[in-house]
Parts: C-alpha cells; structure tokens; sequence
C-alpha cells in the first residue's frame, strides 16, 4: 500500500499506539507489556505484515528521537542513594554485602559467560565481533525491571533494591562498553577514539555544574515560578540538555544513546528523586508519544523473511534464547548468600529481560555491517520473548505476598517530651511503643498503660520484640545524638519502616540523617514555626493543639485501588472527614468536587479521631 503523505503513516503509528494498551489490558491470560504489543503491531503493519507503512524521513527523525528519549528516560532511574545504600543487615557489611561492588561482580561474570558464546557464535561465522555480540547478551531492560518491582512493592526492600543496582550498573556499563567497542570498530583505534572520554569528562563537568546551580540562592524560586502552564521550565530545560547531549555526542563521533543516557542521569542527578513531578512529566511526552513510534517503527522495520530464508538465523533462536538465561541466571547465584533460592532464580530471571539497549545495540550492529538482517531479526525476537516471559517467570517463582499492615508507631525515648508525644498520639487512637534504656520509666509508662520495652533500640532483637516490623512510623527522641542516627539507620536499612522521624539540633547528626531519609525536626525551629503559626493561624493553630474538640488533621496516603480515577464529588469518606487537600508528586493540589484521586496521593483530612482513623483505613486499603 502506497501513500505520499508521511502523516498517514504517522497516523496509523499513533493509532496504534492508542489501541494497543487496551489490548495488552483486555489480554487476561498473559501478561504482555505494552511496548512488546508495539514491538508486535508494528510487525503487523510493516515488513512482515500487510507493508502498510513507508519510510519516510519524518517518520526515521521520529523513531530516532523517541530512541533518544527512551535512553535519556533509562538514565533518569539511576538513583545514586540506591548505589551507596548497604543492601546486607550487618552494622559493616563486607565487600560482597554491598550493592555496587556486588552488582559490578555479577556484570563481570555475565559479561565472561557471554564473551564465551560471542566466541562461539563467531567460529560459526554468524558475528563478526564476539565482544559486541557478548556485550548485546549482557544488556537488561530497566523498562521491565524497574515496573516490575513497584507493581510488587518491592523497590524499597533490600531484595528490591539490590535487583534494581544489578539492572542499572548492568545498563550503565554495557552502554559505555558499547560505545567504546562501536566506536573502535567504526573509526579504528585512533586518536578519535579519545574523543570518547571529552564526553565523559563534560558528563563529570555537568554533574558539578547541576550541583552549583542548586546552591545560587533564588535561583530555585525562579524556577518553581516558571515550572506551571505555559512555561514548564523544567521540562524545557531537561530536554534542551537531552538534545545538548545528542548533539555532543553525534559531533564526537560517539553513539547518541550514551548522550541521551549520560543526560538522564544528570537530570536525575539534579531533580534530587525518582518521585519528582519533573519525572512524571518527561515520563508522559516520552511514553506518550515519541517511545511508542520507536517500538512500533522497530517492529515495522522487522523482516520476519530473512529468518525463512536464512536456516541459519532461524536455527539461531533458541540458541540465543537459551544463552539470554543462562549468562543472567548462573551469575546470579553470588546473590544467594543474601537471598532465598526462590528469590535468586526469581531475581536471575527479571534481570533476563531485555528490551531496549538490545534492540538497539543490534540495530547498529546491522548498520555497520556486524551481523546480518537474519541474526538482527534473531535479536529482536528474542527480546520480545525474554521480556514477555520473564515477568511471568518472575511471578510463578517467586509469587506475591499478602503484606503485612504496619499500623504501630514506636517511640525511642523516654523523657517527658516522649511522653507527652506518646499521650497525644494515644488519643488520636494510635498503638504506641516505647523503647529505652531507663527501666524506671519504661516502668511507669507500663503503669500507664503503654506498651513499653526495656532495652538497647540500636540492636535488633530490642526493636524486633517492639514490633518494629508492624511499625508504619519510628520517632527517635533521645538526646543521645549517636543513638538516634543508629536506630534510625536500622529503622530504614533493615526493617523498611515507611516513616521515620528525629528530633535534632546537631549540624552534623542532621546532615546525616538527612542522607538516610529521615524527617528532621528541630525544637528551635518547631518552636517558631508554633509561635508563627498561633500568629497567624489561631483557629487552626488552637484546633491542633487542643484535643478536647474533637477534630484533627490527618495525612493519609493513598494505596486503595478502588479510589483510583474516581472524582473527589463521588468520594464517600466515614463520619465527618473531609478532604482539605491533596499532596501530589511534591506538589500541593487544591482540591475541588472534580478532582480525580491518584494512587500514592497523600490526602490532608480534617475531622473526628474516630473518623480519621477509619478513613486511613479505608484509603490504606487494609479494609
């Protein structure tokens, strides 16, 4: 079928891409990620189908920015917490309980499992590079790994974490060694080559410079005032550095997927958090437009002939099918030493998934002449196969878990001001847990009908018979400035607990707790924010601090599936509550009868105890 226009092929794309999640959602006895289904349509449609769409330049300049995009994206989920945060429990960890040196050895035992089959596939004549082909194997797609771990809750456990480490330093370093083997084939070993480290080294310059520009005072004021409406400065500014990079990079003579990357990371390096609503909505002009016409365009361009006519391409498949596994589920067995046998095979299996880089490591292969039309569509099939059945395989081995409720909120501390926050808590309804050393307190407080235990909280056992591991808040309030930042770390690193608050006046004991994630409060500070607040607030300010009106304030997030979508007009809350406000993505939303619920919302609630506490039930999902 012919066609002049390049915007009816486009048309077709973006349709499409349109009609392919309902697709992908209405197919219940398989789970197929959408950009599999759009790797798959566009077989339908292109080389391998009905040829319903042509090539045309608008359409090749599309592809190739929704690929940039798609890179830049990849670059935006390094989070560098995540790379310095220990992933064993131990108080000092050895070499191999650390994420990075444990990730960095799992890529290098792929990397050598796949060197051998790369060798092995080149003795046959079916590559003419065994390292790029070694390389192209030891890549794994982020796009699978990173959903997958949320939709199970498992981002912020250690078992999440350490898989989500050995993903990205897997992506990271195959991109740099991919660039650096494509460059020395392309160009040979020649001085050019050198221009490889001028955009690392501006990649190091950047970082610094991003770190500069937060310090400039007024400077983030500015920004906030033109991130809104038609301005959106941000998003400006995040894709000006991702063209900036490309542009780099292509002048370089280096591949444009490392400077798409290299500026993701640097924009994730800066937005300080995967969560930021800059993310959101770099997420929605990639995925929503620009990456989709890539994966179809991918599936378009796919030649499912070359495979009939080549015995050997099509012999390939499951060769490399099986050598996907293999160089991921073997390595990952250094990762039984902290892990179940389930959870390892489990974890081998999702970091098996391949998607982008692959595809794209192949595709350039194919242009430099590298690998054939038959062994290209080989590498692309089987992507779509590793990332399709690797999920499910990741959910048959190791199969969801009903969560535990974390409802507790345990108290460290046992001076007077712990006390009168644990009496406070208690009238609003909240199970309260002290723990300290003073046994004459923990006493008293028992007399008081507190649940109290005696004890060390910096070692485990003490915060375990607490219930540490039902806990939804910790609050650290001892004067002891080392013991606050030991239970704390303990709190985040090893029992996950959702909320963890400090009291602190030490610079230092701030700064880092700050670096572990915990919520700060200060008692100079508190006390001004108070006294401004019975200023200029006195209704709301005498509403908080007196209990006997029987109306609170509440923050509760929302994990209810049920409430997703649906409009704040057609939300019935129990009792008296009522949503005042919404805190969305790190942004405050004022809330109105049309507003639209989204999960991981925190809805700021006014009303009765009574009523607050079974509305946090209800919106928690625990009902």
């Amino acid at each position: 079928m012919e066609h002049n226009s390049p915007f009816i092929s486009l048309l077709i794309i973006t349709l499409l891409a349109l009609i392919v999640p309902f697709l992908a959602n209405r197919i219940k006895f398989i789970t197929i990620p959408i950009v599999v289904g759009e790797i798959i349509a566009g077989m339908v449609i292109g080389k391998s189908g009905y040829n319903v769409v042509q090539p045309n330049t608008t359409l090749s300049f599309l592809s190739e920015f929704g690929f940039a995009i798609l890179m830049f994206l990849s670059g935006l989920e390094v989070n560098f917490n995540t790379l310095s945060s220990p992933i064993g429990k131990n108080k000092k960890p050895d070499l191999l309980e650390k994420p990075l040196p444990l990730a960095i050895l799992y890529l290098l035992l792929t990397i050598a499992l796949a060197l051998l089959i790369g060798f092995g596939l080149s003795s046959f004549g079916l590559t003419k590079n065994p390292i790029l082909m070694a390389l192209i194997l030891s890549t794994t797609s982020l796009g699978i790994v990173v959903p997958m771990l949320k939709e199970r809750g498992l981002t912020n456990t250690t078992y999440g974490q350490s898989t989500l480490v050995a993903a990205l330093v897997s992506d990271f370093v195959t991109l740099l060694l991919l660039s650096v083997v494509i460059a020395a084939v392309s160009q040979g070993l020649s001085a050019d080559l050198l221009l490889f480290m001028v955009l690392l080294a501006m990649f190091f310059l950047a970082i610094n410079v991003s770190r500069w520009l937060n310090n400039i005072p007024g400077l983030g004021k500015i920004i906030k005032e033109l991130s809104h409406a038609t301005s959106q400065i941000r998003v400006r500014g995040a894709i000006a550095l991702m063209v900036l990079c490309v542009v780099l990079a292509d002048t370089l003579r280096v591949e444009i997927i490392l400077g798409a990357f290299l500026a993701g990371v640097i924009v994730s390096f800066s937005s300080q958090g995967r969560e930021s609503p800059l993310h959101g909505k770099l997420d929605a002009i990639g995925y929503g437009f620009f990456i989709p016409i890539f994966f179809i365009n991918v599936g378009a361009e796919f030649d499912l002939s070359s495979l009939l006519v080549s015995p050997g391409a099509f012999l390939l498949i499951p060769f490399l099918l099986v050598s996907a596994y293999l160089v991921k589920l073997l390595p990952a067995v250094i990762y039984r030493k902290l892990f179940s046998w389930r959870e390892t095979l489990a974890m081998g299996m999702l970091l098996s998934s391949r998607l982008s880089l692959i595809i794209a490591a192949s595709a350039i292969s194919l242009k430099l002449g590298l690998i054939s039309t038959g062994t290209n569509s080989a590498v692309i099939l089987v992507a779509v196969l590793t990332c399709t059945f690797s999920p499910l395989l990741f959910s048959r081995i190791l199969p969801p878990t009903k969560l535990k409720t974390r409802k507790d909120i345990i108290i460290v501390g046992t001076d007077q001001f712990a006390e009168l926050i644990g009496q406070r808590l208690r009238e609003d309804g909240e199970k309260i847990i002290f723990v300290g050393k003073n046994q004459e307190q923990i006493r008293l407080f028992q007399l008081n009908n507190f649940h109290s235990i005696p004890g060390n909280p910096a070692k485990e056992t003490v915060l375990k018979a607490a219930g540490i591991e039902n806990a939804r808040a910790l609050i650290a309030l001892t004067p002891d400035q080392d013991l606050i930042l030991e239970v704390c770390r303990l709190a985040k690193n090893n029992f996950q607990v959702p909320i963890i608050i400090a009291r602190s006046d030490d610079p230092q004991t701030i700064q880092r707790l700050q670096e572990v994630g915990v919520q700060i409060v200060q008692p100079a500070l508190a006390s001004a924010i108070a006294i401004e607040g019975a200023l200029q607030f006195p209704a709301a300010f005498a509403m908080l601090s007196d209990k006997k009106d029987n109306v609170d304030l509440a923050d509760v997030i929302l994990n209810n599936f049920a409430y997703e979508g649906i409009s704040l007009r057609r939300t019935r809350l129990p009792g008296d509550a009522l949503v005042i406000g919404i805190q969305r993505q790190g942004e405050m939303v004022v809330p109105h009868g049309d507003t639209i619920l989204q999960k991981g919302d925190t809805l700021i609630l006014i009303g009765s105890p009574e009523s607050l506490r079974e509305s946090r039930e209800l919106l928690d999902g625990n009902r």
